[in-house]
């Protein structure tokens, strides 16, 4: 789409805060009134549009899109939304492992800990595999993880259910909303990845193009997550 517009503003309503376009006030995707908690978010908002060149490129505004999220859709489908993310604790990315070393031994350094912490944080030891079967993981987990998801406000469940399905990990994704880094997540949520790069050496020869890309993108929405995030105090 063209830009259409000459200034970005933000103005005080009630509810929240509007993102003006040359004094009207931006909708979401859907047609919904876009409004963000904190003036934070409104002015970072306000910096991803007011740095749109002759094109208007939604990929280079996450902050907008993670608001529009949860606007347009956490608000009217959360209970499906969280029925979804919560099937994520049976197939979680830390808790099914090689038996192929050296990879094996990575695994365990970089997902180990993140299990110790779920531990100490929800008093359940999760069960890992070696094997395709799905694992099915104690109730109690579970009803932890459904407690805390259920108590989280729209703002921090829209973090949550993101991070999960780009991960594929419910346990990096809490962490995620607990404190956890753009680039510690990133991490290790890419262990194979990241091993498969050391053994073709792309250190010296290059990575492959579309994966560069997708990596990029990957941690493009995790650092806005945790924008997101920063701009909710």
């Amino acid at each position: 789409m063209k830009r259409f517009y000459k200034l970005v503003s933000t103005r005080e309503e009630k509810g929240g805060y509007a993102i003006l376009l040359d004094g009207k006030p931006i909708k979401t995707p859907a047609k919904n009134s876009f409004l963000l908690d904190t003036p934070g978010l409104a002015d970072a908002v306000m910096q991803e549009w007011a740095a749109q060149g002759d094109k208007i490129i939604p990929d280079t505004m996450p902050i907008m899109q993670i608001a529009s999220t949860k606007i347009d859709r956490v608000g009217k489908e959360r209970a499906a939304m969280e029925k979804t993310v919560l099937e994520y604790l049976d197939t979680d990315l830390v808790c099914y492992r090689t038996n192929q070393q050296p990879l094996a031994e990575r695994q365990g350094a970089i997902w180990d800990p993140w299990l110790t912490w779920f531990e100490q944080k929800f008093g359940v030891k999760l069960l890992t595999t070696e094997k395709l079967n799905a694992l099915t993981q104690p109730e109690a987990a579970h009803k932890a993880v459904r407690d805390y998801v259920r108590a989280l406000n729209d703002n921090h469940f829209t973090i949550l259910q993101m991070v999960t399905a780009m991960t594929g990990s419910i346990v990096l994704a809490i962490g995620f909303v607990e404190g956890t880094s753009a680039e510690m997540l990133m991490d290790s949520a890419r262990v194979d990845e990241n091993y498969k790069a050391e053994l073709y050496d792309e250190a010296k020869y290059g990575p492959d193009p579309a994966q560069e890309k997708k990596d990029k993108a990957f941690l493009r929405d995790l650092e806005a997550g945790q924008k997101f995030l920063e701009l909710l105090k």
